[in-house]
């Protein structure tokens, strides 16, 4: 499970978003419905004809693969695509450092500031 999720808020739309920073158990034993669920088609494809792909090229032993390797990148993906959507870190659910989300996901997140 993901060691926290974060709570985002676009301030020119008032949108609350959460998401979860970490690896995404959803996406390594749900594989592309990990982003059907959160809207994300392009991903949903991709992971699907890359799922295909691998069982065809190896008798269906490596359909797992890309599951596997989304699972270590899926959630830092769609929390990138929320900042650049223009969503500011709130908070996080348990209260976590917001630090360690910025160490997490590799950059500082700008932070939400209410008017």
């Amino acid at each position: 499970m993901a060691f926290d999720t974060a709570i985002l808020e676009n301030p020119r739309t008032g949108q609350i978003r959460s998401a979860p920073v970490g690896f995404s158990w959803t996406m390594f034993f749900f594989g592309p419905f990990a982003p059907m669920f959160r809207g994300d088609w392009k991903w949903a494809i991709i992971l699907l004809i890359l799922a295909s792909v691998a069982m065809v090229a190896s008798a269906g032993f490596l359909g797992w693969l890309p599951s596997l390797v989304g699972a270590f990148l899926w959630n830092k993906s769609y929390f990138t695509r929320l900042i650049s959507d223009g969503f500011q870190l709130k908070t996080t659910e348990k209260g976590s450092d917001l630090e360690k989300v910025d160490r997490e996901v590799g950059f500082a997140v700008k932070r939400f500031e209410s008017t």
